[in-house]
């Protein structure tokens, strides 16, 4: 095999796959925008009884005001319970005195939000609900977004996963709003435009509700940092992908203090990436085998990376190809690199005209570079100082 050949074949696979990641992407979001306007919330159906599931570590700051919020959409069927997990705080008593059933679990070993989820299944376990529903601390529900992700978990004995947006406090800066924007373009419009496919979502942490039968099929004691992520994938390969109810809405906020940004953020894409690098070959490969289309689906979505590290790679890639077309004549590089720009591009401005005008101004996205470049040490501590452990998010 001749040299020019051992360079062009690396050159060639990463060209196949920021194609395939981008192209992707722009379905996801024009097949949204193709129902984005027909959008309407129903009724919600009957709900069977349902518990809310709340893992808890250290939230006395904020849990009284979840309570409340979720007591306020709750029938005198329906079950609260939280799970104060390792907490050195009064998380327990602040939710236990805002009306909670609350049950305290302290593993300094086992820890993270996995092991506090299979706390609670088991203590739910003797009056089981039809349907859990985990709702994080922090979070904030709309009006029938309880009684909408129970009954549609009850009716399809699936997962079902309402739409969750973090959102950026009024005065934000740049970084936060541009964060809100990629938040909303992956769990809203890119999970908006699976379901017009026909297609599953993955799992994003909180408004998930399980029916009960299911619940009792899988492990969700782990300590992974995405338990989520991963906890969907395995749903899919059992033959019961995630639904995408986007008429359940849960909001919530980013930490308003740059070390919990930056340690949420850290937790969410280092996360991402391992279950990209570890576990992406094998659900892709165990889809084709199981002839699993749902599999698949949610196996080619995890693999997109990042949409900042997607564009760096994209814009790397050009420049590389227009590198070697000027050194070698061989042009294929600098087109492949020139499409997968073009299409992230189509995506991502589509995108801003449906979730994005909310949170970043027409003339900040000349900025959008300079965002990307403040990230790019993100993406090298992966490679040299990975997060691998869970770690509490600081929100005050």
């Amino acid at each position: 095999m001749n040299s020019s050949l051992l360079w062009m074949l690396p050159l060639a696979l990463l060209g196949v796959l920021l194609l395939l990641w981008t192209v992707l992407l722009v379905i996801q979001v024009y097949a949204a925008a193709w129902v984005w306007r027909a959008q309407i919330a129903d009724s919600p159906d009957e709900a069977p009884t349902l518990a809310v599931l709340m893992p808890a570590h250290d939230e006395a700051t904020v849990i009284a005001q979840t309570v409340a919020e979720v007591r306020r959409h709750l029938r005198l069927q329906d079950r609260l319970l939280v799970v104060a997990d390792n907490c050195a705080d009064t998380t327990a008593e602040v939710a236990c005195a805002a009306g909670a059933e609350v049950v305290e679990r302290t593993d300094p070993v086992l820890r993270g939000k996995g092991y506090a989820l299979a706390y609670g299944l088991a203590c739910l376990t003797q009056r089981s609900p039809q349907v859990v529903v985990v709702v994080d601390a922090d979070c904030r529900l709309a009006p029938g977004a309880l009684q909408r992700l129970a009954a549609q978990a009850w009716k399809l004995q699936r997962p079902v996963q309402g739409l969750y947006l973090m959102q950026a406090g009024a005065g934000s800066g740049l970084k936060l709003r541009m964060a809100a924007f990629a938040w909303a373009l992956r769990n809203h419009l890119r999970a908006l435009g699976y379901k017009c496919l026909g297609l599953p979502c993955q799992l994003m942490g909180s408004g998930m509700a399980f029916p009960w039968p299911l619940v009792q099929q899988v492990s969700f004691a782990t300590g992974h940092i995405v338990e989520d992520l991963k906890l969907g994938l395995t749903f899919a390969a059992m033959g019961k992908p995630p639904y995408f109810c986007p008429e359940a809405m849960v909001l919530s906020d980013f930490p308003v203090n740059e070390q919990g940004v930056q340690s949420q953020r850290k937790r969410w894409e280092h996360g991402h990436l391992t279950v990209l690098m570890q576990d992406a070959p094998r659900y892709l490969a165990q889809a084709l085998w199981q002839r699993n289309g749902s599999l698949l689906a949610l196996a080619l979505d995890m693999s997109v990376p990042p949409l900042a590290l997607l564009a760096s790679l994209c814009a790397t890639y050009a420049m590389l190809g227009a590198v070697v077309a000027w050194q070698t004549a061989v042009v294929w590089p600098l087109l492949v690199g020139v499409g997968a720009c073009a299409a992230l591009l189509s995506a991502a401005v589509q995108g801003w005209m449906l979730v994005g005008k909310a949170w970043v101004r027409g003339h900040e996205l000349l900025l959008v570079p300079v965002y990307i470049l403040r990230k790019l040490p993100l993406y090298l501590a992966f490679l040299f100082k990975r997060q691998v452990a869970w770690v509490k998010t600081r929100r005050d």
